[in-house]
């Protein structure tokens, strides 16, 4: 249902992409993103009413991570690849301007979406610990360290 109203953009890089591909006015853009940082701030804040506050922070909050072992430069790079994969997929999976021979295509774009997020996921949950989640969750941490010390 969403989809209808706003195309769907649940990832500020998407939404981002669309602004720099003349898809979006930098209004409804900038609207988009502020909108979803606030979904995310909301969404950590529910997680840590659920949690609790002691175990919340224990847990480190969902906030991600560069695993031991990977520099930041490693993660900045595996993030930037990984966004690039989510972004360059939305545009090909879901270009309205396809022949009639590919009509079906806008119907069945949700499947290499979310192939191409699962991919990512399990190309960069073990440098990063994945990068589209951790906005609302550093914030409501209030995380500033980046590496985690592990044997």
């Amino acid at each position: 249902m969403f989809h209808l109203q706003t195309g769907g953009h649940i990832n500020p890089a998407v939404t981002f992409g669309l602004l720099l591909a003349r898809k979006l006015s930098l209004t409804r853009a900038v609207f988009y993103m502020v909108m979803q940082c606030l979904g995310a701030i909301c969404g950590a804040g529910f997680v840590k009413g659920f949690q609790g506050d002691a175990q919340y922070t224990t847990l480190g909050g969902g906030a991600n991570v560069v695993a031991h072992g990977y520099t930041k430069g490693d993660g900045l790079g595996a993030e930037i690849v990984g966004t690039f994969v989510l972004v360059y997929t939305v545009f090909s999976a879901a270009d309205a301007k396809r022949s009639a021979r590919d009509s079906h295509v806008p119907i069945l774009a949700p499947l290499p979406i979310g192939f191409a997020v699962f991919l990512v996921h399990l190309a960069t949950i073990p440098i990063t610990g994945t990068g589209c989640c951790f906005f609302g969750d550093s914030l409501t941490v209030n995380q500033k360290e980046t590496h985690v010390e592990t044997e």
